[in-house]
C-alpha cells in the first residue's frame, strides 16, 4: 500500500491544545469570500524561509510571486499553487509556506495568483494554472514540478492530468491535505468532522458550488480523483489524521497506486489541515517539507537543502 503513517510526538499535544481554542473560533468560516482579509492575515503570519528572496511577477499572463532560494538550480522550477477552496487565499501570504518547500528541493518557485470564485468559476482557476505551467516552460526551464496545499494541491493534480494528457507532463507533483472530490464523498468528511478544528463539510460544499459552476462535481476537471490517473509522473502527499480531507489525500493515493502510479501519501497522527505551515511550532511540520523537497528535489534533478 501507498500509505506511510508517521506516530504522533507528544510534544505537538500541547502545542495544537493551545492553538485549538483560536481555530475553533472561525472554524467554517474562513472559506468565504467575506473572510479573505482574516484568512490572508493568518496565512500572513507563516514566517518564510531564510536566504530565499520574493518578487512579484507574471508568468504566461498569471500574476504571482517568485521565490528564489540562494543557489537554486537555473533549469528547474516548482510551480506551487495556494489553498483557500478555491474562494480565498493569495500567492501573496502562501508563498512563505512554499519557500520552505522550495528552499529544500533546492529550486525558485513561481506561486500563481489565480482567479478565485464565486467571482470567477471554473474554468477560470484551471485556465490560469495552465497558462502558468506553459508559461514557465516560454521561460527556458527544462524541469518543471507541481505542487500546492488544499484547494491548491487539487489544482495541481488537475493540472498534472492535463498535461499528460497533452504530452507535456511535470516531472512529478507533491501536495499538503489535497482537496481532489469536489463532491465531498470522502468518508473523512463526516469521521474527522470533530477532529478538525479548522473546516466543516457544510462550508465546503458552498465553496465547492462556488468554484465548480455549470461543472458536476465529479467532472475529472474540478475533482482530480475521478479522472484519468494512467501515465501520471510520481506523487508524494502529505496529510494530517485530524482532517477532514484525509481520505481525499488515501482515495487518490489508492487510485493512482492502481492505475500504476507511483505514489505514496504520509499520514501524521494528531496532525490539522495543512500542518506544515507551522514549521517552527510543530515537529511534524519540518519533517513533513524536508520529505516533500527531497522527493521533488530528486526528480527536479537539484541539490536537497534539508530544514
Amino acid at each position: 500500500m501507498p500509505i506511510i503513517t508517521h506516530a504522533e510526538y507528544p510534544e505537538n499535544r500541547a502545542v495544537l491544545a493551545g492553538m485549538r481554542p483560536m481555530l475553533l473560533a472561525g472554524k467554517g468560516r474562513l472559506t468565504a469570500p467575506e473572510a479573505r482579509d482574516a484568512f490572508d492575515g493568518i496565512m500572513g503570519q507563516v514566517p518564510g524561509a531564510q536566504g530565499v528572496t520574493f518578487e512579484v511577477a507574471t508568468v504566461g499572463g498569471v500574476p504571482g510571486w517568485w521565490v528564489r532560494p540562494e543557489g537554486a538550480d537555473k533549469d528547474a522550477v516548482l510551480l506551487y499553487f495556494h489553498g483557500g477552496a478555491f474562494v480565498v487565499g493569495s500567492a501573496g501570504t502562501h508563498r512563505f509556506l512554499a519557500s520552505h518547500i522550495a528552499k529544500v528541493a533546492g529550486v525558485a518557485a513561481f506561486v500563481a495568483d489565480y482567479r478565485l470564485a464565486p467571482e470567477h468559476p471554473f474554468p477560470a482557476a484551471y485556465d490560469d494554472a495552465w497558462s502558468a505551467y506553459e508559461g514557465l516552460s516560454l521561460l527556458g526551464f527544462k524541469r518543471v514540478a507541481l505542487a500546492g496545499d488544499s484547494a491548491g494541491g487539487g489544482l495541481a493534480f488537475a493540472l498534472l492530468a492535463r498535461a499528460v494528457a497533452q504530452g507535456h507532463a511535470p516531472v512529478a507533483a507533491a501536495a499538503i491535505a489535497p482537496w481532489v472530490d469536489l463532491s465531498l464523498q470522502s468518508a473523512s468528511m463526516d469521521s474527522r468532522a470533530e477532529a478538525d478544528p479548522l473546516t466543516t463539510k457544510a462550508a465546503l460544499v458552498v465553496a465547492a458550488n462556488s468554484y465548480r459552476g455549470d461543472r458536476s462535481s465529479d467532472d475529472p476537471q474540478v475533482s482530480p480523483l475521478h479522472g484519468d490517473l494512467t501515465g501520471l509522473p510520481p506523487v508524494r502527499i502529505h496529510v494530517g489524521e485530524d482532517d477532514v480531507f484525509l481520505d481525499d489525500s488515501v482515495r487518490y493515493a489508492q487510485a493512482l497506486e492502481a492505475a500504476g502510479g507511483e505514489v505514496e501519501a504520509h499520514i501524521w497522527k494528531g496532525m490539522i489541515h495543512v500542518f506544515p505551515s507551522n514549521v517552527y511550532t510543530l515537529r511534524s511540520a519540518p519533517e513533513a517539507i524536508n520529505d516533500l523537497g527531497t522527493f521533488l528535489a530528486k526528480h527536479l534533478g537539484a541539490a536537497a537543502n534539508r530544514i
